[in-house]
This record gives structure tokens, C-alpha cells and sequence, in this order.
């Protein structure tokens, strides 16, 4: 079978031929239905500093998947050929589909284990079930896992892409106030759909509000240096994006209103069936361009390139 490999940065994703994957003890194979397309993708083809994630190469890369599976290996018996699944990346050790020793979605058919599968229920598509299981899984969990919006609470929102639309969109369904910053005017136009109460190209246009809460789902330095400077007092920002692996921050503010800032990355397969949840009642409807398995490369050039409304998912079979 062909998949989509990383050799190394600021190298052109290659497209080889690879083996065909086979369910070992406590795994099962998936075949893909859907893979999305990260800007994290991009940051890992153009950033050195992603290289450690990486110790085994070439590696599939894809780590936004929903498909079916095809075959169970031993201590797997609660699973069963044909079940529909959405897979939450992380593995419990700290390793990820699409990086360490996992290969990804950006080819047909991968290896999961119990850490990853998460069952898709009938009335989410394999393309949301993809968009869920990194855009959703990591969104959710940062703003209500990590960040604990809740009802009531003010909630800034930084980047109102696949992430940040999904992050916003949980946190007015749990009937918080939010409020977005978006440089894209285009996606700005996404406000009303998603409820946001404001939005603006930079989150410091809220100073104002009094924000309790600031989740950052871009993280290009200044972004993190802006909800600093918003908080309120006893404030907390959550550092999601990874657009820049560094920011110089202001710490007047961090240390006079006492703020708190926590990273979150990824999340739990409890936090994915959440967000099925919400995507099975139809209160959560992100914006997708769907693309074939040839057209990744080009989505990640275009995601580089900025622009994008929407989250691209590739779409297989």
C-alpha cells in the first residue's frame, strides 16, 4: 500500500510503498475512512525542533483518523471486524499515531491498540470522527478539561481554526460568554454560527471583559504574550498551539494579578466520546474541505501558506 512518509525537515512528504500492517497482541488494524490534515503537520515537516518526535524514519505521518476495523489480534476479543472507531492519538507511554514508532493515517490501513479506540457512533461520519479525534479530542480538552469553561465564565478564545471553532463552540454549548480573535477575516465570519459574543484579529481588543479564562489554540508567540496582557485577576491561560515553540511574555501582569498558565496537550478518550456526543446531537458542525489521499501534500502547502477556513480531511474508498 502507498502512504504519505516524513523524512526529515524541510523535506517534501514522500509517497511509499510501505507494508501491509497486522494486528499483534493488543492491537487492531484499522482501515482509514478519514484522516485529517494538522497544522501541526506542517510545523513538523518545516520545524527541527519536531525531531525528537520522530526517533524511527521514514514515518506515515496522519494522526486525525476514523475508519473500521479489519482485523483483532489476541487480547482484543471486546472488538470485533467492522466496528466503527475514532482514534484518540496519544498512546498511555507519551507516543503518538503519526510519530514515534506508530505510523498514521496519511496511508490506508494502521495499527491502534486499546488506548487509541474510541467507538464512532452511527450518526457521526468517518469526516467528523476524523476532525474529532485530534481537532476535538485536543480542543475539548483544553478548554474544558484543562480550563474548566463552564456556565457563566468568560472564555477567550485565540484562533478560531479547526481547534479553536470546535474549543469556542463547546464552551458557548456549556452557555459560557466567548469571546474570539481570528486574523482571518474570513473565518471571522464564523462568529454567529459558532455564538461567540465577540471577536477581533487579536485577543486584547477584550481587555474589557475581564476574561476568565483564555485558551490559545494558535501559540505564534505573540498570540501567548496578548492573553497575558488580558487576563483578569486570578486569570488562566491555556497554551495549546504550537505555531511558534517560544514566546516573550510581559510577566508585570502574570505576577501582579496572579495568574496561571497551563499547557495542555491532546487528551483522553473520554474527552473524544464527549465530543461525539455533542457531534451526534448536531450542535457541533465544524466547517471541513474534504480531499483525496494524493491532495495531502497540497493541503499541508496551503495550510503553510494560511488562508484556510476549515479543517482539511482526506477521504478514503
Amino acid at each position: 500500500m502507498k502512504a504519505w512518509q516524513f523524512t526529515g525537515t524541510n523535506k517534501p512528504l514522500e509517497l511509499n510503498e510501505v507494508a501491509e500492517p497486522h494486528a499483534g497482541p493488543g492491537q487492531v488494524v484499522v482501515e482509514v475512512k478519514a484522516a485529517g490534515v494538522c497544522h501541526s503537520d506542517v510545523t513538523a515537516l518545516d520545524d527541527a525542533g519536531w525531531m525528537p518526535l520522530f526517533p524511527h524514519l521514514p514515518r506515515t505521518m496522519g494522526h486525525e483518523n476514523a475508519g473500521v476495523i479489519t482485523e483483532v489480534g489476541e487480547g482484543m476479543e471486546q472488538w470485533k471486524v467492522g466496528d466503527r472507531v475514532g482514534l484518540a492519538p496519544v498512546m498511555s507511554d507519551g507516543d503518538a499515531i503519526g510519530y514515534g514508532k506508530w505510523d498514521g493515517g496519511f496511508g490506508p490501513r494502521l495499527l491502534a491498540t486499546a488506548d487509541n479506540l474510541v467507538r464512532l457512533p452511527d450518526e457521526v461520519t468517518f469526516e467528523l470522527g476524523a476532525m474529532a479525534t485530534d481537532a476535538g479530542l485536543t480542543s475539548y480538552h483544553a478548554i474544558m478539561t484543562v480550563g474548566g469553561a463552564r456556565a457563566g465564565m468568560k472564555v477567550g478564545v485565540i484562533g478560531l481554526g479547526g481547534l479553536g471553532y470546535i474549543g469556542a463552540r463547546v464552551a458557548v454549548l456549556a452557555g459560557a460568554e466567548v469571546y474570539g480573535a481570528e486574523v482571518n477575516p474570513e473565518t471571522q465570519k464564523l462568529a454567529d454560527e459558532i455564538g461567540l459574543a465577540g471577536v477581533a484579529d487579536s485577543i486584547d481588543a477584550f481587555k474589557d471583559k475581564n476574561l476568565d479564562l483564555i485558551v490559545d489554540y494558535a501559540g505564534f508567540g505573540t498570540t501567548t504574550s496578548a492573553a497575558i496582557e488580558t487576563l483578569a485577576e486570578f486569570g488562566t491561560l491555556v497554551q495549546v498551539g504550537m505555531g511558534r515553540l517560544e514566546s516573550t511574555i510581559n510577566t508585570y501582569p502574570l505576577i501582579i494579578k496572579q495568574l496561571t498558565i497551563k499547557g495542555s496537550k491532546s487528551g483522553t478518550r473520554g474527552d473524544l466520546e464527549g465530543i461525539y456526543e455533542l457531534m451526534k446531537s448536531g450542535q457541533l458542525n465544524p466547517p471541513m474541505n474534504l480531499i483525496t489521499q494524493a491532495e495531502i501534500p497540497g493541503a499541508i502547502d496551503q495550510l503553510r501558506a494560511g488562508g484556510v477556513v476549515g479543517r482539511f480531511i482526506a477521504i478514503y474508498g
